[in-house]
């Protein structure tokens, strides 16, 4: 499995879920073991209905943890947030998968098809069917299709397909 979990992977994913602000949101919460919202918001500036928005972005995968208890004076929910670093492999693992069954589709996707492209920037490859529809023509440049060797696409994505595979240990 992973065994190379550590902040500056930390603070990656918390730059890949939240950007610059749950990172520094999560270098609050590494360095104690517990903290609310309000507090969380005080120290680094950021906007408390930001701070509550990117706190459950982290809780939806796991990353953080809450307590809750009520406020005596107010009967308000206090929520106490704490970092949860051992779920991070896991969160990593799933994102590894998430992108591995897209690429394996697009492999297939890429094994499975003949494409045509007119070889303008920015004009797409066209799929066999799609082309015999439109004549061989271009639907945005309007110049002829030709065929289109996909043999180095499939190798890249065959390549990284199988790395993943690697990493995840399958």
């Amino acid at each position: 499995m992973l065994t190379y979990i550590n902040d500056s992977v930390l603070m990656k994913v918390a730059e890949a879920l939240g950007e610059e602000e749950a990172v520094k949101l999560i270098d609050i919460l590494k360095d104690s073991s517990e903290t609310t919202d309000d507090e969380i918001a005080n120290k680094t500036g950021i906007r408390l209905n930001s701070v509550r928005k990117i706190l459950y972005k982290l809780y939806d995968h796991s990353l953080v943890g809450l307590r809750r208890t009520r406020d005596p004076k107010t009967g308000w929910f206090i929520f106490h947030w704490r970092l949860q670093p051992d779920q991070l492999e896991g969160f990593i693992l799933s994102q590894k998968r998430r992108v591995l069954e897209k690429l394996v589709l697009r492999l297939e996707y890429e094994k499975n098809h003949d494409f045509y492209y007119c070889y303008t920037p920015g004009c797409r490859r066209i799929p066999f069917e799609e082309a015999v529809e439109l004549l061989f023509k271009c639907p945005t440049c309007a110049k002829p299709l030709m065929h289109y060797d996909n043999d180095k696409i499939i190798q890249v994505v065959a390549k990284k397909v199988e790395q993943l595979r690697k990493e995840m240990g399958e």
